[in-house]
């Protein structure tokens, strides 16, 4: 093909491309606005934490550029250990419990039987909207040691906040008490989609009511359930006010991201910082695949 084919072929789709953008610019100036933000707070800020992560740089001045010294202090960094693991617990704790919670009250709030579900729908959802440092200060006097209600019901004087082998507990249940409303509302929004129809047949063909979950609701549910586990995962790793506000002995309740703030805001090591929440990224984009991979081999199993 000659030179100028090559041009007339650029003439002919840059006119095409300019006719397709005249035509359909009303929605392209919609959604421009979503574009722009995107690229000014996400994309741009992504490019440059992982440039950042290969230098030195407290925040002023020139970085430093120090290649993967930052990553190979990760690797010997007790403290950075201690967070991912309990990073892990609060992820793993909290989706099982929280998935578990928001099916079971979404599938109570969905039942015939239940009157009233606007002031229960209301209800559950009010510990969504209530302020994290609030709940937090007050499940810090819940679980008290010497005054807290819970261990005048429970009649022992347990350490909640002040021992390792318990610390983690207040706040895996304020992560649980706080998220569950969320999700159960997504989760509902599901079951109410579902056509009766479906439970009718059901009941006719002699199924119980353990068998219409197990059969019709959950494969019904099944994608909502995906989005919940890939928003909650990446909630999980990015918790921060909850092991903030009910601080452990120590670091024992230490986050990953937590330790990312303080490496970057306190000890102004925003090189170390950035190199955090590269492998944040990572981790966060390997889990969520992994996700997509066992729902999509679920999927073809069932066909």
């Amino acid at each position: 093909m000659t030179a100028d084919c090559y041009f007339c072929c650029h003439i002919f789709i840059g006119e095409k491309m300019i006719k397709t953008i005249k035509k359909y610019k009303a929605p392209y100036l919609f959604i421009l606005p979503f574009f722009i933000l995107f690229l000014v707070f996400q994309l741009i800020p992504t490019v440059w934490t992982f440039y950042i992560s290969l230098t030195k740089w407290r925040g002023i001045g020139a970085p430093e550029f120090v290649g993967l010294d930052n990553f190979r202090k990760m690797l010997i960094d007790g403290m950075f250990w201690e967070a991912l693991w309990n990073t892990v617990v609060y992820w793993l704790t909290g989706l099982v419990l929280i998935l578990f919670l928001a099916i079971l009250i979404a599938s109570l709030l969905n039942s015939q039987l239940l009157k009233g579900k606007a002031f229960f729908k209301t209800a559950t959802f009010l510990p969504n909207i209530c302020a994290a440092v609030a709940m937090g200060l007050i499940f810090r006097m819940l679980f008290d040691e010497n005054v807290g209600l819970v261990n005048e019901v429970l009649g022992k004087k347990i350490p909640w906040l002040a021992s390792t082998a318990y610390s983690k507990i207040p706040v895996i249940l304020l992560i649980v008490w706080r998220n569950t409303p969320w999700y159960t509302m997504i989760v509902l929004s599901g079951l109410l989609n579902i056509s009766p129809d479906y439970y009718e047949a059901a009941t006719v063909d002699g199924a119980n009511t353990y068998q219409k979950f197990v059969y019709i609701t959950l494969p019904s549910i099944s994608n909502i359930l995906l989005f919940c586990s890939i928003t909650l995962t990446v909630d999980m790793w990015k918790i921060f006010n909850e092991p903030y506000i009910l601080p452990g002995p120590g670091t024992s309740n230490t986050s990953l991201f937590q330790y990312m703030y303080e490496s970057g805001f306190n000890v102004f090591n925003m090189g170390y910082a950035s190199a955090i929440g590269v492998i944040l990224i990572v981790l966060l984009t390997i889990i969520s695949l992994v996700q997509f991979i066992v729902r999509k081999g679920g999927r073809e199993t069932v066909s």
